[in-house]
């Protein structure tokens, strides 16, 4: 028999919880996902009561499995809903990470990748994902942010977006605005949301997600590469290459924190060996010394 004052988390609470951050005004995302890992808490801890033990091991089941990024993620999830419930002295602590100074290049979408992909969706007659693909890499939009693309929004040539309870303006090209314009045309969509399912709804993540992973094969490009939030990074690359300016693109990506900007503008590896050599700081010539080695000399 259960103890009154047993902490045991259950769906009811897990749902309560979810409801209060809704009204908190939490992104739609941020709840789903805050869900999802309370869900799995559960399954974990089954009927068995919640303790900083079970978390910590938990925890170390999650470093097996997931990266450590993710699993901070989890911990946020975890500690919110304790703190929810009023159950001190379970909250963990976060995994500390040391922060690289260059965007993975296994990771990094190019341009030339990004033009493959839009291509091949529209070879294969799925102009929708192409123009999905497209608009989110020429804003620099969220893939959340798609329903706010709007028959009205391209008109006036500009999206109202509201995000994490804050609104910001997305300037929207005329060239994008005519290609959009001409699909919705076509496609019979006199107002409101340009990407729609079958049945009037707004596009899903993960449905965006499944097509373009399907997509990446086809126009041989990595599968590590291919996730639609690569190409917000991608534009954000691109902008601040050509602007220089952090504090702006910082406002266009709708970020609070220019330090989050700052991980979107991160050059490869690769090119920062670039600079390193057009430096020219040594000074030997590294053919006479491989020359000198291979004959032996000192």
């Amino acid at each position: 028999m259960k103890r009154k004052n047993e902490r045991i988390i259950t769906y009811q609470k897990i749902e309560e919880y979810g409801q209060w951050l809704e009204s908190c005004e939490r992104s739609r995302e941020t709840v789903k996902k805050y869900r999802h890992y309370l869900k799995q808490f559960k399954e974990f801890t089954g009927d068995g009561p919640v303790t900083k033990e079970v978390v910590l091991l938990w925890k170390a089941d999650l470093r097996e499995r997931l990266t450590p990024v993710t699993i901070n993620c989890v911990i946020a999830a975890l500690n919110g809903f304790f703190k929810y419930c009023g159950w001190d002295g379970c909250e963990s602590k976060f995994l500390k990470i040391s922060k690289s100074s260059f965007y993975p290049e296994r990771k990094e979408l190019t341009k030339d990748e990004y033009g493959r992909l839009v291509k091949t969706a529209f070879a294969n007659g799925n102009e929708r994902l192409a123009l999905v693909l497209e608009t989110i890499c020429v804003s620099g939009i969220r893939v959340s942010e798609l329903s706010f693309i709007t028959v009205e929004a391209i008109r006036r040539g500009q999206a109202e977006i509201e995000c994490k309870g804050r609104i910001r303006t997305v300037l929207l090209t005329r060239q994008l605005c005519t290609i959009l314009q001409s699909y919705a045309s076509k496609k019979n969509i006199s107002t409101g949301m340009i990407f729609v399912t079958k049945s009037g709804k707004a596009l899903d993540r993960s449905n965006i997600w499944r097509e373009m992973k399907a997509l990446g094969m086809e126009a041989g490009v990595k599968n590590e590469k291919i996730f639609p939030h690569n190409l917000r990074h991608l534009f954000a690359r691109t902008y601040y290459e050509i602007e220089k300016n952090l504090s702006k693109l910082a406002d266009i990506l709708g970020h609070r924190d220019i330090n989050t900007t700052r991980i979107y503008t991160k050059e490869s590896g690769s090119q920062h060996r670039l600079q390193l050599e057009k430096m020219r700081l040594l000074l030997q010539d590294t053919t006479e010394y491989f020359f000198c080695c291979t004959l032996g000399y000192s």
